[in-house]
């Protein structure tokens, strides 16, 4: 039996005082940490709240984020974390397919409106019957802290199996539908472990979280890797490189973990010696979401003299499969050796093991590999065979055991950090009455690993410019799935079944 709430509960217990969260000029230690963690798992409970209930949650890096997720568990029901770019549309649609029955949503600026989307999305759905504003968002709207200030600070957790789901994090796939994978307390506890002991070597107190906690690598490496250590989490809600040089310095930080896209802004702040100073306290830097250039991790280490690890991860993944691990070794550009308990082997069509030096689907297995696809068994299999999972990228091992992603098989793009599947961006924009076709596809950005392009061909009346139909499509999708980039074609290139090549649209980019 294991709940993952006995991570903050330990913390709390062996290193009260300590301090665990710091947002500005606010710090709390572990045991009001707890204590606000047990006031609302009461008014979970009270609400009706319980074992397998499915709670949504959405929220930037701010303490109420860990508070409510560790709460959540400790009622025994399951956490569904969103993306803070969502639009209404997307957060009706998963509120309603991972059937919750309540939602805490961020209230949000004036520059992002997430309260106003996500109260939206609440209205929209079909399942959900609570909704809890983080912040004050209007009169009528429960808030948070009201929510839980006169409740006890005592709680006793709900004794979960380890297999029991903890987690249903949202990812798409080829359907262009995102999909909810079940992770269970024993995959996201076993992968934080493993996280803890990648960087073992490093000895530090505190750790900036920079990483969107929302996001499988921000959740799993960073915090609840973090609390398992008993660390001090320095929350940054927004990325801001003049921001995480000032914290790195002020908290004495001595691990930064980003996509990379932030080490392509960090090398391009300005180059002072303050900064560079700033950056040199740093043992280790850890990479993941999308490969990173040699040539960001040569131009790093030469002027700041901190190695980047890079790993390989995915959300079915809880998220760690690979790293490049200090106690292993390491080979920029390359992913990495398997972490503890997980195999790893390439493998041809007809799922035969192939030799170092050989192309091949990456599968893996291990106590990280979700439990399923919620609610949907076929996809599940499509994808989990015999214990292994079929990750749908396209990799090669070297002869010490190293492995290096080339290719996907999946059509997905990967910017900043953030997947992107071209088939839900091409059937938004279908519905633009301007357009006519659409393909969409991910061309490399030194920046962002990769950007997104529309190819579109217009229906022979519209008049609309490249911005009207960027306007249109961003208005409708979170901000990092638009396409930054429209191309208008006469005509799509296409296959005698009638299916867009997008290999000649590709070609047509060199």
């Amino acid at each position: 039996m294991l709940n993952l709430s006995i991570l903050v509960e330990e913390s709390a217990r062996r290193n009260p005082e300590k301090p665990v969260l710091s947002l500005g000029e606010t710090t709390i230690n572990y045991r009001i940490f707890h204590e606000k963690i047990c006031q609302a798992a009461n008014a979970f409970t009270k609400k009706g709240m319980g074992y397998g209930d499915k709670i949504a949650l959405l929220c930037p890096n701010i303490p109420q984020f860990p508070i409510i997720f560790f709460a959540i568990l400790k009622t025994g029901a399951t956490v569904v974390p969103f993306s803070i770019f969502l639009k209404p549309e997307e957060i009706a649609y998963q509120l309603s397919d991972s059937d919750s029955k309540m939602f805490l949503c961020f209230a949000g600026t004036q520059e992002m409106p997430v309260g106003k989307f996500g109260k939206e999305g609440f209205d929209k759905s079909t399942s959900c019957r609570d909704f809890i504003s983080i912040g004050n968002l209007a009169e009528n709207v429960e808030n948070f802290d009201d929510f839980i200030k006169d409740e006890e600070t005592d709680f006793e957790s709900y004794i979960t199996s380890s297999e029991d789901t903890a987690v249903i994090i949202y990812t798409s796939g080829t359907t262009g539908k995102p999909k909810g994978a079940e992770l269970s307390h024993i995959n996201l506890f076993t992968n934080a472990e493993a996280s803890t002991t990648i960087i073992a070597s490093a000895e530090f107190e505190a750790q900036l979280v920079v990483l969107p906690l929302f996001h499988i690598f921000g959740l799993t490496v960073m915090m609840l890797a973090g609390i398992r250590r008993s660390l001090h989490l320095i929350l940054l809600p927004k990325f801001d490189a003049k921001m995480v040089y000032q914290l790195i310095s002020r908290f004495d930080i001595r691990i930064f973990a980003g996509v990379p896209s932030m080490y392509w802004a960090l090398l391009n702040e300005e180059d002072t010696k303050e900064n560079a100073n700033s950056i040199k306290k740093l043992r280790i830097c850890i990479s993941g979401g999308a490969s990173l250039p040699v040539k960001i991790i040569d131009e790093f280490e030469t002027r700041f003299g901190v190695p980047i690890i890079e790993g390989y991860g995915m959300s079915e993944g809880s998220p760690v499969v690979t790293f490049n691990q200090l106690a292993v070794g390491r080979k920029p550009g390359s992913i990495g050796t398997p972490i503890w308990g997980v195999e790893v082997k390439i493998v041809d069509d007809a799922c035969n093991e192939l030799p170092a030096g050989e192309k091949g689907e990456l599968i893996y297995r291990g106590p990280n590999v979700m439990k399923a696809y919620y609610k949907r068994p076929e996809e599940t299999q499509e994808v989990l065979k015999s214990g292994w999972m079929f990750s749908g990228d396209i990799a090669v091992k070297d002869e010490d055991g190293f492995f290096f992603i080339v290719d996907r098989k999946k059509e997905m793009i990967i910017r900043g950090g953030m997947n992107v599947y071209p088939r839900e961006v091409e059937e938004l924009m279908m519905r633009n009455p301007d357009i006519s076709m659409v393909a969409v596809i991910g061309i490399d950005d030194e920046k962002l690993g990769e950007e997104i392009k529309a190819f579109v061909v217009k229906k022979k009346e519209s008049n609309a410019s490249e911005e009207d139909i960027k306007l249109w499509t961003k208005e409708r999708i979170a901000k990092y799935k638009y396409p930054r980039i429209i191309e208008f074609i006469d005509k799509m290139p296409l296959s005698a079944t009638g299916k867009i090549l997008k290999k000649n649209l590709k070609k047509q980019l060199k």
